[in-house]
This record gives structure tokens, sequence and C-alpha cells, in this order.
């Protein structure tokens, strides 16, 4: 197309624009960066904040809205490197600020619910209904630590599928997660209506560095080069990646302290401790025993857990 339009913002064939969009009925306005390419293609949408203390994939997409160059581009890309904005001003993790909601737990959303399942409803009516392709950017939250790896779609018909799946071997990271859920998220809700999609973790514990935000738009570009939207060539670093299909989420079941046996990324076994809560006395109220073996994608990384909250996830390879 010639042109790409948000609200009152155009960008036209050769042009890059930086603005603010409304979430419809609230008073949230959205950064966003328009890039409408040399030439015909796909629209990709590059969204981050999701969750506002994952601060690795905001910065990344803050750096790619100022360095990708139209002229490198077929096709077009959306940028949003913060979507959960409120939150982030407000330093509340990863929940919406207004009404202490998950954002990515609640798609499609509702044109008359909370902020955050306002948020959710446009981000489908005003943004998915425009794009071809997604690419979410995550990181460990300010309390869990991880190792790098991507999401793709696994609920969706198998065309989403296969392209999702294209999409996430683009990525340099050792692990591909298969997703065992087909709503609730927004690249998972995005595959549900026909656009293939991936979620990438890399970084984590409410940090950021230069050296994986360099890592991060490796990534993106990356993806970006694959679905030929950006011109060059792709850089590749890991031709040893690993699909997970088996992904075991294990939350707490008591408030307390959490002590872990493994670091992300090591290889356990079935039957292994991975980790205790423990009491503010020092006893034992609960160990967590591998069910398969597999490898720890992401832990808690701080002392505290919360019951029924995350604790540890494995993938069994």
């Amino acid at each position: 197309m010639s042109e790409i339009t948000i609200q009152n913002l155009t960008a036209r064939q050769g042009e890059k624009i930086n603005g603010y969009i409304n979430v419809t009925n609230t008073n949230i306005e959205l950064p966003v960066t328009l890039i409408c390419g040399k030439s015909e293609g796909d629209t990709v949408l590059i969204t981050a904040g999701v969750h506002c203390a994952e601060y690795v994939g905001i910065e990344t997409a803050i750096e790619l809205s100022k360095e990708i160059n139209p002229q490198n581009i077929s096709g077009n890309i959306i940028i949003i490197p913060l979507i959960n904005r409120s939150g982030f001003e407000h330093r509340t993790m990863s929940m919406v600020y207004e009404d202490g909601k998950n954002l990515n737990r609640v798609f499609p959303g509702n044109a008359e619910g909370s902020i955050s399942e306002r948020i959710a409803y446009f981000m489908e009516k005003e943004l998915f209904s425009k794009i071809d392709y997604y690419i979410d950017l995550h990181c460990g939250d300010g309390y869990e630590e991880l190792t790098p790896y991507v999401y793709c779609q696994g609920i969706a018909n198998e065309e989403v599928l296969s392209k999702s799946r294209q999409m996430a071997m683009a990525i340099n990271s050792e692990y591909i997660v298969v997703s065992q859920s087909g709503s609730g998220g927004a690249y998972n809700y995005a595959g549900s209506i026909g656009l293939p999609g991936i979620l990438i973790e890399r970084g984590c514990m409410g940090k950021w560095s230069p050296e994986e935000v360099e890592e991060y738009k490796i990534d993106v570009r990356n993806v970006l080069k694959e679905l030929k939207v950006l011109s060059g060539e792709k850089v590749n670093r890991n031709n040893n990646t690993k699909v997970i299909t088996n992904t075991i989420y294990e939350d707490s079941i008591y408030t307390g302290c959490w002590y872990a046996n493994y670091k992300v990324g090591d290889i356990v076994s079935r039957g292994d401790e991975l980790g205790t809560v423990r009491d503010y006395f020092g006893n034992i109220l609960h160990s967590c025993i591998a069910k398969v073996d597999g490898v720890v994608l992401y832990q808690v990384g701080s002392l505290s857990v919360l019951k029924d909250g995350p604790m540890i996830t494995y993938g069994q390879i």
C-alpha cells in the first residue's frame, strides 16, 4: 500500500512518522511509529510493554523505531514500544495501573470493560485489523529470571502455524516453545483470528543492558528479513534450535520464600527437586519435583513467592 494510517497519523510511501494514538474510550495515549516502505509488501506490528516492567523489549522497540529506514522496507511496520503505558508510569510490574489486571490474559477484551479490556479490544479492532504479522516483545518480569526463547503459535489453522514457526526459526535463541493456548494472550489471540505471530523472551529481573538490546534487535530484524519486509541477510548465531512442545508451568501453593536448586537454562530430569518453598522460619512447605525431563525456561528470581503465582517453568525438549 502507498500509505498506512492509524487514527490521525498517516505515513506515506517512503516515510516514517512518530505520534500518539488514543485507546478508544480511555484517556490513554500510546506512542507509535509508522513506517511506510518504499515498495509494496506485508504489514508487521511490533509491540512491547504489554508487561510494563519488561524493559529489554521496550528499549528494543524504541531503538528500532529510530533505526529502521523506510528505504529498506517493503510493506509497512507499526511499532508501539509501550502498550501498558499507565503501568510503566506507575511501576506496577505486569499489571495495568487502573484495574490491576494482566493485559496479556484478557484478550479479545471488551469495549465497555475495564481499562485492560479496553486496551485489548482496541488492539484487535484498530491494530490487528491492519496487519499481516505480529511480533510481541517480552522478557522476564521484575521478579523472573529466564533463558532467551521464543513462543510460536500452537493452536490455529495450519497456514498460520507454519508461518509462525517460520518466524520463530529466525530468532537467535536455543529454544522454540510451541504455545499450548489459543486465546488470552495477544499473540495467541492473533493466531486465532488468522494472524501469524510470535512472542520473544529475552532479558529479565526488571533490568536492561545495551548488550541484551543489541541481541534483541538482531532477533527482530531477522524476523523482518525472513518475512521479506526488511532488506538484507539474516544474522544467524544459533544452529542448534530445539523445539519444546510440552511446557510445565508450576505455580506455588503457598506464599513464602523460594529457593531454586537450578539456574535457568539448566537441563533437569524427571524426579529432580527443582526447588523448595519455605516459611519464615526456614521450614519446607513444598518441594517442587520435575514431572518430565526438560530445560528450565524461567523461574522466580526473587526470594518472595506468592500463592497461586508463578514459581518455575520448564519444557520437555
